[in-house]
């Protein structure tokens, strides 16, 4: 057995057919495809289900895939973890995958931002996911990190760095009727025109969860997976949406829109870093963990 079989299978699983994971993986579809009927042979399993398409992996196959996971994350590392020492004047030096709840995205660069100023040679990956996909991507090594809702939904058997705290407003263009309004509660925000997140977003069942709770369900005119595109929605389409209270001032204090603070319910969740929990964890985590539980203390 050596890496490159476990590469080869890691990537068979990703793209779910033999000729795009050897194209991934620069070699020969029959290269691949030999490279894994010898790890089969050699631990004695199958591993692919056989037919003339990928059909998936046996059950065994998706066992001894979770093992390849670990042992490419863990062999990365410890590549990670001898560069550094061989040019530690120079700091870290790689690119770590992040994922991030569309709320979180305009926050993440602040601590990019500080990641770099220590070393400057780390490149980033940011990734819009939802709260499940993270999950899924720290379980498949997919993502190094991810930015969510620490206590909201389950992060069994993760590390958590708590970064900010969540509250939230209701978003409206200038010459609104509630623009000068300086509360709004929530069942008055469920008789206007909305647009929110998908409801696959764990923020957005945070916000149909406030709703509820007063007795309301609107119909959103508009759903999108970007919190971009909500604000532009806000400005230009003269919609209201529910967003959190940071938004407006990261995106550069826009005279165009205002934020409202909602009440009766007032929310407010916790959003931080979740990792993996492993010792030794990978040099490029650790910087990142660091500088996250740095931002909890400097910014909130």
């Amino acid at each position: 057995m050596d890496i490159r079989q476990l590469q080869y299978l890691v990537a068979l699983a990703r793209e779910k057919h033999f000729t795009r994971a050897a194209h991934a993986c620069n070699v020969t579809q029959p290269t691949l495809s030999g490279r894994i009927r010898q790890l089969e042979l050699e631990l004695g399993v199958p591993i692919v289900e056989r037919g003339q398409r990928y059909q998936g992996l046996t059950q065994e196959g998706e066992r001894v895939l979770k093992w390849a996971q670990l042992i490419l994350n863990n062999w990365a590392s410890m590549h990670q973890e001898l560069a550094h020492l061989a040019t530690s004047d120079f700091g870290l030096t790689g690119r770590l995958a992040l994922g991030g709840i569309p709320s979180a995205l305009p926050m993440i660069p602040y601590l990019t931002r500080d990641v770099r100023r220590l070393h400057p040679h780390i490149n980033f990956t940011i990734m819009s996911l939802s709260s499940e996909e993270i999950l899924r991507g720290l379980g498949d090594y997919s993502i190094d990190a991810g930015i969510t809702y620490l206590d909201n939904e389950p992060i069994d058997d993760l590390l958590a760095t708590p970064l900010y705290t969540e509250r939230y407003c209701l978003f409206v263009p200038e010459g609104h009727k509630m623009a000068e309004r300086d509360t709004i509660t929530w069942r008055e925000t469920a008789e206007l025109p909305l647009g929110l997140l998908t409801p696959n977003m764990q923020n957005r069942r945070i916000i149909d969860r406030a709703f509820r709770s007063v007795d309301c369900r609107p119909e959103p005119a508009l759903e999108t997976n970007s919190v971009i595109s909500l604000y532009s929605n806000v400005r230009l389409m003269g919609l209201a949406s529910v967003m959190p209270h940071y938004i407006l001032q990261i995106l550069g204090n826009d005279p165009g829109l205002k934020a409202i603070p909602l009440r009766e319910p007032e929310l407010a969740h916790s959003v931080g870093l979740v990792t993996q929990d492993r010792d030794p964890s990978a040099p490029l985590v650790r910087a990142f963990r660091e500088a996250a539980a740095a931002f909890s203390v400097k910014n909130f």
